[in-house]
């Protein structure tokens, strides 16, 4: 066996014994993090969301992004973040809708606003990280209570 086809089985041992370390660890954090929480992994819930997003635009239209986004002005991030999961899980599309168009991610017509895409791509981390408040809204009733009594008409 000469030198390089030792370092290679030694470069593979090692690589072998990470990915078991990495594992190892991993099971660890799931366990622990399962432990601190344990409804949150043990409870049967069903998440669905829809929309239909219409990206057809009508070239006579006039932009009406600056009257639709003002009134989105007095709702923090978090804000938007909580209304816009409440509604979800409230599965009511109407109530689903007008708090979209409320929050400024969709428009009036029902299109996108301008700050859809980032936003729910922004939700996703937000969810994991307020998993507390997720719970608090997880049920249609609750959902829906929780954004008829925050959502500023």
């Amino acid at each position: 066996m000469n030198r390089n086809q030792k370092i290679g089985i030694g470069c593979g041992a090692a690589g072998c014994l990470g990915l078991i370390v990495i594992g190892i660890a991993g099971g660890l954090l799931f366990y622990f993090r399962s432990q601190s929480s344990p409804s949150r992994y043990r409870a049967s819930r069903n998440f669905n969301f829809n929309t239909i997003l219409n990206s057809n635009q009508n070239s006579n239209s006039t932009n009406s992004d600056a009257s639709e986004t003002s009134d989105t002005s007095s709702y923090s991030d978090d804000d938007k973040h909580k209304l816009f999961t409440a509604a979800t899980f409230s599965q009511d599309s109407d109530l689903i809708r007008k708090t979209l168009i409320k929050i400024g991610l969709l428009r009036a017509d029902g299109t996108p606003g301008p700050t859809y895409e980032e936003f729910v791509k922004e939700h996703v981390g937000w969810t994991l990280q307020n998993m507390e408040f997720v719970n608090t809204v997880n049920s249609p009733e609750k959902g829906r209570a929780y954004v008829e009594s925050h959502l500023q008409d």
